[in-house]
């Protein structure tokens, strides 16, 4: 039910439909007072989110800070959160925007930083098919010549109140010691981080994939971006979702 629910609640959260109703409404209401404010409305809240300066500063204010490990670093294992891949045709994906939680890990391993990495992903759409984000990275890894003893799968999880508890029974069965490596994408490390506490798995931080970048504010800087619209969408979902796992003690 949370899993559902977390879905719908989307819709309402996310700037671009608060745009979209208000333009419909400007566009099919019959009162006039009410089509010029609706108008005005959506101008506005179009201007404020699509704002690159304005999103860049709430990404830097956000995003966890990057993370550099001493030389004598060593973890038993990294975890690495799903959400680097999309689905294609049946049990095929691909990589996405957020690559570099894969890549992250990979390098972390390559350098001798860990022994052993668990991916952790399943399927996080509401009407699942044959896609595994875990197995399609199992795949992946091999290709890179990784060896199956130092790989685990986590498959079954859909987000990431999921990804923490089924990933803590499988290091508990894995015999694995912690404190184990938490690798995702900067702006969702905060809630990540949270949830994995609270599930009672030791982990550092080690985010990727950074987003914010070192933008001064300019005459450029006003012209509206529609990436920009869609980076609000990721940080308004992630600031309301860790409010409510803070609230709910999970």
């Amino acid at each position: 039910m949370y899993f559902i629910l977390s879905k719908v609640l989307l819709f309402i959260i996310v700037p671009i439909y608060w745009i979209i109703i208000l333009l419909l409404i400007a566009a099919f209401t019959k009162n006039r007072k009410l089509r010029k404010r609706t108008a005005i409305a959506a101008v506005i809240l179009l201007a404020i989110f699509s704002n690159p300066y304005l999103c860049n500063s709430l990404s830097k204010a956000w995003e966890w800070p990057q993370v550099h490990l001493p030389d004598t670093a060593r973890y038993s294992c990294s975890i690495v959160l799903g959400g680097f891949s999309s689905p294609g045709s049946g049990k095929e994906g691909h990589f996405n925007y957020a690559a570099d939680r894969f890549i992250q890990a990979v390098q972390l391993q390559a350098m001798g930083k860990t022994t052993h990495m668990l991916i952790s992903g399943g399927n996080g759409y509401l009407n699942p098919d044959a896609y595994s984000e875990g197995e399609w990275a199992r795949g992946q890894l091999k290709k890179l010549n990784f060896a199956d003893s130092v790989i685990l799968i986590e498959s079954k999880s859909r987000n990431t109140l999921e990804n923490a508890k089924f990933s803590a029974a499988l290091l508990r069965k894995s015999g694995l010691k912690p404190p184990y490596l938490l690798v995702t994408s900067a702006f969702h490390m905060r809630r990540a981080l949270m949830i994995f506490k609270n599930a009672g798995v030791d982990v550092r931080p080690y985010p990727g994939n950074f987003m914010a970048a070192d933008m001064k504010f300019s005459v450029n800087s006003l012209i509206p971006d529609f990436e920009a619209l869609t980076w609000w969408d990721l940080y308004i979902k992630e600031i309301c979702g860790y409010a409510v796992n803070y609230f709910m003690g999970k």
